[in-house]
């Protein structure tokens, strides 16, 4: 960047100017002669100076080949002038007139409407109430009327401002992934990346970076409950120096179609069927499969979505991914292919079926409310990020296309290499100001990140931002503080609905000189776009490659294991016994025959015909092999063992065993669990004396608080308190669900009469020991507590599942 200085300048620069300037000189009382004000002379003069100091575009030959080059080259930097005085630049000398409204002069080459969320962050306390304008409010109880039973005046201003901002509250929900919740965090990179890539988040060993991650579904609306079956949204706002980046992706690897010509297709048999609007946030329904049974390329992504993936235990017991191969650059321009990992520490956890419809019954929010209650009680919940990287050479050699969307890049082929970490560790202030209204668009990179030419990304490139536009009421929803990038903002944008920024000076182009040149091109420290080589007619065709559909669905079905092949069988059962359509069925297992016999059989089977022939195989002759990958199923992934935010049902009723519950809560508190007692009725608990157990009471009751909630259950001990529970249908039930969604059970002492009536087998259906079954003595609490623990902290007892259940 070249920079010149402005001349010094005099009152003969200014004259002609000035002439047009009605009123711009006074009148000396002295001499009667007219005299520049001296603010506005530096303006006049030193906006001529810098017009003068730029004497042409020096930049205009960076826009052509030179001479003997075949690519083109990064440009150079714009060349700027340095004013003279601040005034040189100024839309208006009076700017250095302070009040409590204006504030005083722009800071130079700053923009305030960015950086943190303190600037607009409000508190109430010890303030009065009043209107937008800020005229406080004497009655926020009346309207104004005339005379107490009469009609209400239209003047009553305070009355129509409120009211008609009530009925404009709220804006469009996202035609898809309108459900969400988020907070905000860091990234911490391990080490320095700059040799693969010069992307901000990665310049530097435990470099942190501000971000924010909303996690969503995509099929329901804003009021869907959180436990249904569908891909969960993971994208991640990164506020980095360079400006933000977003990655926008979701908690399955791989996607229903492989161009984004197909997305509003997609999304309209997704959606409620238009003739009455049902069903809401479910995939269980003509429409849909009617589509991905004409799409065979979908058939990989229906796996993943029928597998327990789609129904998460939690947001922070999930992996995220940002699905489509991007590039890393250097800043020597050398490029590599990346795909992006998000694996939580807490290990990966799904819910049962059945747990996950009762769970939607009776907390609907039970997703949102985990998140929340996890950083609001400290245990910040964390993600390491993964990269697979490889070169264009490699690509070519896979036996898939890495621009196919509905591929994954095998663990086996690129091994993960982990490159950091996210933790969130704050809440939202508000809902709808941070978690509503922030924008995520797939085309927010930052120099370093670049695309690759997948069809559905180069989509999805233009479709978030134009989507965003609509969605938030205009072209500057940048400008919304949650949206606002740390990096200042310096650009010709000018005007639109809502625009907060209120720019300095009369430039509002480039290149110029009476503002000297600013903003300036920034040419080499700036985003470059990767020059990869275009060739080939226009055309509207898919590679070869993306003609293959079957072989990566059978690699993830041959993957999981045998737990997770039946839930994958259930629900494909439970989809298409509610699609009504038989041909739509049959069409549907036609796909699946070309995955796997048993799949498609048992499938058939559950849905009363026999496996049609196979759906026609375009594909190539020679099909692709792979060995199963242990990376693709959740058993991969079991955390690290801990039972921090863990919800622990503790049963309990008149008579407990008040030494023993308090030392199993002392126990589990100690762990970072989360225990609960639950009982009959609210109120005091008596203790096996009848008094009141030194002020215990239940947290909830029983029929308000359904096993679902809880990862686990322990039944207090004493005497009269299970002779009570074991009279109760709602406790047995409570028992039966627990040991049906495969959860650690503890009974101490008598406890184990409530397994009895409950109908419990003390044994798995193998014969072989229950392991999450404890049942102990009272003097042996510690072992007891010690191995449920344990069983918490590992995967669910799914040997306990039969079909149908025997329980």
């Amino acid at each position: 960047m070249a920079v010149k200085k402005s001349g010094n300048g005099v009152n003969e620069a200014a004259g002609s100017v000035l002439g047009t300037m009605s009123g711009a000189a006074v009148v000396s009382s002295n001499s009667g002669k007219k005299v520049i004000p001296a603010d506005l002379l530096k303006k006049v003069v030193g906006g001529a100076d810098l017009a003068a100091a730029i004497t042409h575009n020096a930049s205009k030959p960076d826009e052509f080949l030179r001479p003997g080059d075949d690519t083109p080259h990064i440009p150079d930097a714009g060349t700027i002038a340095a004013p003279g005085s601040p005034q040189a630049t100024a839309g208006t000398i009076s700017e250095a007139v302070i009040s409590d409204k204006t504030g005083g002069a722009a800071v130079p080459s700053h923009n305030a409407v960015g950086g943190n969320l303190d600037r607009v962050r409000v508190d109430s306390g010890a303030q009065a109430l009043t209107t937008n304008q800020g005229v406080a409010i004497a009655d926020n109880q009346n309207s104004l009327k005339a005379g107490v039973r009469g009609p209400t005046a239209l003047e009553d201003f305070i009355l129509r401002e409120k009211i008609t901002h009530f009925d404009h509250e709220r804006i469009p929900e996202r035609v898809v992934h309108a459900r969400g919740s988020g907070a905000h965090g860091y990234f911490e990179c391990y080490k320095d990346l700059s040799a693969l890539t010069r992307a901000a988040p990665f310049s530097g060993d435990g470099k942190r970076t501000p971000v924010f991650t909303r996690f969503s579904t995509v099929a329901g609306g804003a009021g869907s409950a959180d436990t249904v079956r569908d891909v969960r949204g993971f994208a991640v706002k990164f506020y980095t120096d360079e400006g933000n980046w977003d990655l926008v992706g979701n908690n399955i690897p791989v996607f229903f179609i492989q161009d984004a010509m197909k997305f509003p297709d997609l999304v309209h048999a997704l959606k409620p069927e238009p003739h009455f609007g049902m069903p809401q946030a479910s995939s269980a329904h003509d429409t849909f499969w009617d589509f991905v049974s004409l799409m065979p390329e979908s058939t990989h992504m229906l796996l993943w979505q029928m597998s327990d993936r789609a129904i998460p235990r939690s947001y922070r017991m999930m992996q995220g991914f940002g699905v489509h191969t991007f590039r890393l650059v250097n800043a020597a321009g050398e490029s590599v292919f990346c795909k992006f990992h998000w694996t939580p520490v807490a290990g990966t956890h799904a819910l049962a079926w059945d747990e996950a419809v009762k769970i939607g019954g009776a907390d609907p929010d039970f997703h949102r409310r985990d998140l929340w209650e996890a950083i609001e009680s400290g245990h910040a919940p964390e993600w390491e990020l993964s990269l697979q990287v490889f070169s264009e050479e490699q690509a070519e050699g896979f036996d898939f296309d890495v621009l196919d969307p509905t591929k994954l890049v095998p663990e086996e082929l690129v091994p993960l290499t982990p490159v950091g970490k996210m933790v969130l560790n704050r809440n939202p202030d508000n809902f709808f100001a941070e978690t509503e209204q922030i924008a995520f668009c797939t085309a927010h990179i930052v120099p370093g990140i670049d695309f690759s030419n997948d069809p559905l990304l180069q989509g999805r490139i233009h479709s978030y931002l134009d989507t965003q536009i609509s969605r938030l009421g205009g072209v500057n929803f940048h400008e919304l503080p949650i949206n606002a990038p740390l990096a200042p903002v310096h650009n010709n944008q000018r005007d639109g609905m809502h625009r907060q920024a209120v720019h300095r000076g009369r430039v509002s182009y480039e290149p110029n000189s009476l503002g000297g040149g600013c903003p300036f091109q920034a040419g080499a420290a700036g985003f470059t776009s990767f020059p990869q080589p275009v060739e080939g007619d226009k055309v509207r065709a898919k590679p070869e490659k993306f003609a293959e559909h079957y072989a990566q669905a059978k690699l993830f079905w041959s993957s999981q294991s045998a737990a997770e092949q039946r839930h994958i069988i259930k629900a494909f059962r439970f989809e298409l016994t509610r699609v009504q359509t038989p041909a739509i069925r049959q069409r549907v297992v036609s796909l699946l025959a070309n995955v796997d016999d048993l799949l498609a059989e048992s499938v058939a089977e559950g849905l009363g015909f026999s496996v049609p022939d196979p759906a026609p195989d375009v594909g190539p002759v020679v099909k692709p092999v792979y060995a199963p990958s242990p990376a693709l199923s959740l058993t991969a992934y079991p955390g690290d063992g801990s039972i921090r935010t863990r919800r622990i049902a503790i049963l309990a009723s008149d008579g407990v065993d008040v030494e023993a519950l308090s030392k199993i809560c002392d126990v589990l508190l100690q762990q970072g669990a989360v225990p609960r007692v639950l009982g009959s009725k609210l109120g005091a608990i008596k203790g096996a004396d009848g008094k009141a157990a030194s002020g215990w009471q239940a947290d909830v009751t029983i029929e308000a608080a359904p096993s679902a909630l809880y990862d686990a259950l322990i039944v207090a001990p004493g005497e009269a308190s299970t002779i009570s529970l074991c009279e109760n249908g709602l406790a047995i039930e409570f028992v039966k669900d627990q040991y049906r969604h495969c959860k650690p059970i503890l009974v101490i002492d008598g406890g184990a009469d409530l397994l009895d009536r409950a109908g419990l087998p003390a044994v798995l259906p193998t014969g072989d020991p229950d392991f999450s079954l404890i049942d102990v003595a009272l003097d042996q609490l510690d072992e007891g507590m010690a191995q449920f623990i344990q069983a918490l902290g590992g995967p669910r007892e799914l040997d306990r599942e039969t079909d149908p259940p025997v329980v």
